[in-house]
């Protein structure tokens, strides 16, 4: 009899055992398909939309969508009841818990100490509610903007131009500054009212504007946590900005380009070492957290694999948000990673004017991320380009890769 209980017993602290080694539910599913998701700032909503997919593997695909970008994030995990989001190669995140076709949370700024905004979002909506009239005007074309308020490099504060797409009632476009664009914007047209939006994971833009007559428009640029700028635009088919091979250059008294900064694995590089002699150098200035250097650094990435048995070497020096080492190390891992971008990467700095003025001495100054620098087999600087124009900016895009191409095989065949 005691033979029998205590088999039964063992039986039991089996069973027990067993049921409680088992994996806990990783949480509800999440529904797929289209979403609409708003980040809440200012007193305005900045609505955006992405894309859920549930893989083989039971992991969890979220794409971000914008006018003619696709941002896919393969690294979405839980920890609870929350869903995590990492926003692709920046130091932000979604926190969210997801119930019932919607989703209810925080994008946070890891990097940027507390900042953190109000997230939501919802199954199968448009971006912005259909409009409820006709387009007064089409906005199709270029356009002269000045914004009113701009504190970065107020001497040109005046220069960017509007790109505008219309198709009926839908809008498209971006904004370029001396600096670079403001990537791939999208949005509604009702009468004579319209609204432009963005998420990248980094930036989260909106754009509020009114038709004042066929070539003349006025709004309300709004961005992440704080900033606010009033803008206005004429219609102009010649608008211009400055060169982008004007406004960094080497300080008189300086006739080259060097540093010398650790690697990936802590090693201290410089342009004199022996395996960038006799070759051309692309230098990239760049940082982990900048949207215009993610797409400047797909694009070098792709150019690197086709020409990296030629005499050439890409060098990205990064300027990270946090200095620590460790830090940057990660963020640059995992860029490089995601981009498929096997060139050459050190660790410069922090992106505030005194850290960049202080390792590149012989620069005016780093007016932008990212900068590029293009220097000849015998260690000339030829020229700098500062800033970036990536895809969503159509023709501009397409300019400054037939200009790198060419200037690049020039400068390989000297």
């Amino acid at each position: 009899m005691i033979s029998r209980y205590f088999s039964i017993l063992t039986l039991a602290l089996i069973f027990i055992s067993c049921s409680s080694n088992k994996e806990k539910p990783s949480g509800k599913a999440i529904p797929e398909g289209n979403w609409r998701g708003i980040i809440n700032t200012q007193g305005k909503e900045i609505p955006f939309n992405f894309r859920t997919a549930q893989k083989e593997d039971n992991t969890l695909h979220i794409s971000l969508l914008n006018a003619g970008e696709e941002i896919t994030i393969t690294d979405t995990h839980r920890k609870g009841d929350s869903l995590i989001i990492p926003m692709h190669i920046f130091d932000t995140e979604i926190r969210a818990v997801a119930e019932n076709g919607t989703m209810r949370g925080t994008w946070i700024k890891n990097y940027a100490g507390n900042y953190k905004l109000p997230f939501t979002a919802t199954l199968d909506e448009d971006r912005f509610p259909q409009p409820s009239e006709k387009a007064e005007s089409n906005l199709s074309g270029k356009w002269a903007i000045s914004f009113q308020n701009r504190q970065t490099y107020p001497e040109h504060q005046h220069n960017a131009i509007g790109l505008f797409k219309q198709d009926g009632n839908h809008l498209s476009g971006t904004f370029l500054t001396p600096t670079g664009d403001y990537r791939y914007l999208e949005g509604v047209i009702n009468n004579k009212f319209f609204t432009l939006s963005s998420f990248d994971g980094e930036n989260a833009y909106l754009f509020e504007g009114e038709i004042l007559h066929e070539n003349s428009i006025s709004g309300t640029f709004w961005s992440g946590k704080s900033r606010k700028e009033s803008w206005t635009g004429k219609r102009d088919d010649n608008a211009q900005l400055p060169d982008p091979e004007s406004l960094t250059f080497l300080k008189e008294g300086y006739d080259e380009f060097n540093f010398k900064f650790p690697d990936l694995n802590g090693n201290f590089t410089s342009l004199s070492d022996p395996e960038y002699q006799n070759k051309v150098i692309i230098v990239q200035v760049l940082g982990t957290w900048c949207p215009n250097c993610m797409d400047e650094t797909r694009f070098l990435g792709g150019w690197y694999r086709r020409n990296k048995d030629r005499e050439v070497a890409i060098i990205g020096l990064a300027y990270e948000k946090k200095d620590d080492f460790d830090y940057a190390r990660g963020r640059i891992q995992k860029m490089a990673q995601k981009l498929d971008a096997d060139y050459d990467f050190l660790i410069a700095g922090t992106p505030d004017k005194e850290s960049t003025s202080r390792s590149l001495p012989m620069l005016n100054h780093v007016m932008s991320f990212p900068t590029t620098i293009f220097i000849d087999k015998q260690g000339k600087v030829r020229k700098i380009h500062t800033g970036f124009y990536g895809p969503g900016t159509g023709e501009y895009y397409q300019q400054f890769t037939e200009e790198f191409n060419s200037f690049t095989e020039k400068l390989l065949a000297e």
